[in-house]
């Protein structure tokens, strides 16, 4: 009796095929723009996942989030340092800082300088040079896509179409009328800002940058071995005026501020609704049509004897089977979009939650259907099969 749910279901063509194309695209929908959503959500707190040396972020109590810079006097970095559990601690720069390129534009880059004499919190990956490199005159390093991009001849502003010519280790820019020398290309998460990244040495970064009283961003602390971060942030909290966190609560920090401060979560929200409701409102319908024009047979089972039982699991079979076909292509299209644009611009981050979410949406949708369509069904009177 199973096996011929399904014949039932399969042979009516138009209906079965409308369901699962509704299906798919809700699952569509759902899984892509989730996937954005939390691609985006994840570059937000990129640059926290690339500098991964130390335990702890030390700032100003005010930050909200790793772009919210507010700077720091020199001398609370030896308060630090003396501090009871800190194994080390390096100052570190982060700021937007104006780059002049060989064509005469002009490109807003992430200048980031580290600690010149242990240079942590470089970049992650290297493509080209040595992080060492940046010992030497006027170095700095590039991240790949502001290379290939905005840094490039002919990158930023091009009307005539010329060939784009990235950015190469040895070339010269001038970052607020300084000499800047390319000594390395290195890879690095896409962040939330679009601006090419920079790297270079602390003291350098600082005579980059205009000068203010107070320069240094943040404070990164590495834990004494035994020393658990997150104590040591507490040690740092009450013995200086200064916010101590552990790489993973900096990134919540960062990840709730953009949560309830922009307006992505609900944009993308609606995206969403939107696919679960194209779900109910096509698919839903159409099995719950599927189900009316098929009280024949279940009543000609009924009349043989076949009990309400046996009609559930034949009617949640069928919902089954549809959802998970719908399921199936759906989120297999959007993986295939996702492969596509891997190596664009476009923030994608297909995560297993994704798969198991959108799958008890589709299952939901059918069960709906079919627990509205199964009221009809155990109120159905068999002897409508012997009616005219």
């Amino acid at each position: 009796m199973l096996l011929l749910a399904i014949k039932i279901l399969i042979g009516d063509k138009a209906k079965f095929i409308g369901i699962v194309l509704g299906l798919s695209f809700s699952s569509l929908i759902i899984v892509q723009q989730s996937s954005i959503f939390a691609g985006l959500m994840v570059r937000t707190f990129g640059f926290i996942t690339d500098t991964s040396q130390a335990d702890i972020w030390v700032m100003d109590k005010q930050v909200r989030f790793i772009d919210d810079v507010k700077p720091l006097r020199d001398t609370q970095l030896y308060l630090v340092r003396g501090i009871e559990g800190v194994k080390w601690a390096v100052p570190f720069y982060k700021g937007l800082l104006k780059a002049r390129l060989r064509g005469g534009n002009f490109q807003m880059c992430n200048v980031i300088g580290i600690d010149d004499s242990t240079l942590i919190g470089g970049p992650p990956r290297m493509r080209e040079g040595a992080i060492s490199d940046l010992r030497l005159v006027d170095a700095i390093i590039v991240n790949k896509v502001g290379a290939d991009e905005m840094l490039a001849e002919n990158g930023i502003y091009n009307p005539e179409k010329k060939p784009v010519i990235p950015l190469r280790v040895g070339e010269v820019l001038e970052i607020n009328d300084r000499r800047a020398q390319v000594v390395g290309i290195c890879d690095s998460s896409r962040t939330f800002q679009s601006q090419p990244v920079i790297y270079t040495t602390y003291n350098r970064a600082l005579n980059y940058a205009p000068p203010e009283r107070k320069q240094l961003s943040y404070i990164l602390v590495k834990a004494q071995d035994g020393v658990s971060p997150k104590e040591l942030c507490r040690m740092i909290n009450a013995r200086s005026d200064l916010a101590a966190y552990t790489n993973g609560e900096f990134k919540r920090l960062t990840f709730d501020y953009y949560m309830e401060n922009t307006g992505i979560p609900l944009n993308f929200g609606i995206a969403v609704l939107l696919g679960v409701i194209i779900g109910m409102a096509i698919s839903g319908q159409t099995f719950y049509n599927f189900i009316l024009d098929n009280l024949r047979f279940l009543a000609t089972f009924k009349a043989m004897g076949a009990n309400n039982r046996l009609l559930t699991k034949m009617v949640l079979l069928q919902a089954v089977w549809v959802g998970f076909i719908g399921w199936g292509l759906g989120v297999g299209a959007a993986a295939i979009f996702g492969w596509f644009s891997r190596n664009s611009d476009l923030s994608f981050l297909l995560m297993w939650q994704l798969y198991v979410i959108s799958g008890i949406v589709m299952f939901l949708i059918t069960g709906l259907s079919a627990w509205i369509g199964l009221n009809r069904v155990y109120r159905l009177d068999p002897a409508i099969v012997f009616k005219s």
